[in-house]
Parts: C-alpha cells; structure tokens; sequence
C-alpha cells in the first residue's frame, strides 16, 4: 500500500469549482457559488428520481431488468489501476468503445444508476465489448460535513481498495451502503471491514483508510472555511464568485493558507479528478453533475444511462476507443 506523502496529486493544484449540488432530472448538478453553501437534494436515497423512472419504465416496457451483482475479482483479473487514480475494467486487448463513468459514492443518483446499470457495464467489460473506465470524482467536496466527509472519505477509501484490485467489489459495497444526506457514514471501521470483506487482507489498507480520514478532517474542518473567510475578507464576495477551487487554492498558499496537507493523498487525487472532468468536457458534452457517463468522449442521454437496454445499444452502436489515461 503506497504511504500518504509524495508529489501532489495529479503533478497540478485542483481547479475544482465550488460548487452546490441540486437533483435536476435524477442528475446532481454542480454549479458555482461564492461561499460555502448547503446542498438542496430534491430526493433522498428511498426517493424515486428520472434516472430511477427511466429504469423502471424500461422493465414495464417488456425488457428484462438487468440486477448488479459483486463483481468477482482474483487478484489477478481485468481490473487495471490508472496513474490519476482512476479504474479501467476491460479484458486484455480488447478493442471495444470506452464507458466512462463519473460518480460520487454520496450521490442518490449515482447509487441508482449503479443498480440500474452498473451490472450491465461489468457484463460489457467482461464480454470484451466495452473498455468501461470507473473515473471517481466528489462533487461534495466544497460542501459542509457530513456530505463533504463522506464523499471524500469514501472515495479515497475505494482508490486505496483499487491498489488491490479490488476497486469493483468495494464500490459496489459503498453503494450499498451509502448513507442519508445529512447522516454521517462510510466510517473508517466500516470502510476497513468491507475491506476484509473483499478479499482485502492487507493491514495496510486499514491504515491508509484512517490517514485519509485524518486528511479529510483537516480538509473539511479546518482548511476549508479558513480559506474561503479569508478570501472572502481579503478579495470581496464578487470576486470570490468568479474563482475555481484550484484558483482559490493557489490563492491560499499565496496567502498563507498552506495546502501542502493534499499532496501525495487520495483525497488530494479524488479533489484533482473532479476539477479534471469540467476541464475535459465543453459545449453539449460538458460535464455538469453525477452520474455523468460518456462513450468515446460524448456524453450519454441520461434517461439512456438508468435504461440497461438503451446503455448496451449505445456502446454496441460505437467504435472502439481509446482510454486517455496511462496504466499505473
């Protein structure tokens, strides 16, 4: 298990934007704000949203519901570890479209589009008909505990799972389990124990998943808010409003407010991913909320993505692609 220490995730300070997160057609949207704000969830983790609509309406249609089952992973299998920190899930060779999917572990939508169709996409994978890439981001990361710890904390917890090639399996268990907004959850105990659960018999995976939980602390708690008052007093509200958190950031260690804490941590890569993906995508693909899922670089309909059947046309209708990233 690699230590928590070393070069800053990703070689590049964050630009992830601050950001509040609404349900907007069964999709967390991201949009930015000037200050910390609290989330607006139009549906809680039991609520219907139209990404679970679309799956349901499919089943009615005559279509047969595809259930997600635990990936069963050797050791040894197709899962392979990307230097960002990302999860590509594809057959040796294969010449197959590339899936991407973005998806924070604390968002209903995303825990709703796992059970519609994140069986469908390992089956995929598995067949040799798609490159699916699992690409984890927090767009919680901005907001107040406990939906900001339990993002981070559960994505920094299946990035140190994906060192032993158990990324799948553990993810599926997170989903599984994700608690209520506003409930704390995806504590270290039981994020070490599922774990276990998974094959993961390594102590130093219980390890790393209480140093990030220490990083996430620091985060959330203190480093946070004292960047953001601070550049509230010193730039002014107005200016505060224009800024990505990578911008901020910058502006901190300018100013004072060390962020050093983030580098070579998993929460430093998950903060890094989720900037990347705003940067990645523009125009009509751009990405704004979780679940967002691309094939070959355009995004999927929504609706299409909760619709197994739909999904599985989409990937088959395209060519193969390439994944953009490099093998760890």
């Amino acid at each position: 298990m690699p230590p928590v220490g070393g070069p800053p995730p990703g070689g590049k300070k964050s630009k992830t934007p601050l950001i509040v997160a609404m349900v907007v057609a069964g999709v967390l949207v991201v949009a930015l704000v000037a200050v910390i704000a609290a989330v607006v969830l139009g549906t809680g983790n039991d609520g219907g949203t139209a990404g679970g609509a679309a799956a349901q309406e499919e089943a009615a249609d005559g279509s047969e519901p595809e259930h997600r089952k635990t990936w069963e992973s050797d050791g040894d299998g197709p899962e392979h570890l990307q230097e960002d920190g990302s999860v590509v899930l594809a057959e040796k060779g294969a010449d197959a479209p590339v899936v991407e999917v973005y998806a924070d572990f604390q968002c209903p939508a995303c825990q709703q589009f796992e059970d519609a169709s994140g069986d469908t996409l390992q089956r995929l994978a598995t067949d040799g008909e798609a490159i699916v890439h699992y690409r984890p981001v927090s767009i919680f990361s901005q907001q107040p505990a406990p939906l900001s710890s339990n993002s981070l904390r559960a994505a920094a917890a299946a990035r140190a799972a994906a060192d032993y090639g158990k990324f799948v399996e553990f993810s599926d268990l997170l989903f599984e389990n994700q608690p209520n907004e506003g409930e704390s959850g995806f504590s270290v105990k039981d994020l070490s124990a599922w774990g276990e659960d998974v094959g993961i018999d390594d102590a130093a995976f219980a390890e790393r998943v209480k140093e990030e939980d220490e990083i996430v602390d620091t985060y959330v708690d203190d480093y946070t808010p004292r960047l953001t008052r601070e550049a509230q007093d010193k730039l002014g509200a107005a200016k505060l409003s224009t800024m990505t958190v990578g911008e901020l950031i910058e502006w901190g260690d300018d100013n004072g407010v060390d962020s050093s804490f983030l580098d070579g941590t998993y929460v430093g890569e998950v903060i890094t991913a989720t900037s990347s993906v705003s940067d990645r995508y523009s125009g009509d693909d751009a990405f704004v909320g979780t679940p967002s899922v691309y094939i070959n670089g355009k995004m999927v309909d929504h609706d299409d993505a909760f619709k197994p059947k739909a999904l599985k046309k989409a990937v088959k209708d395209a060519s193969p692609g390439e994944v953009d990233t490099v093998h760890a």
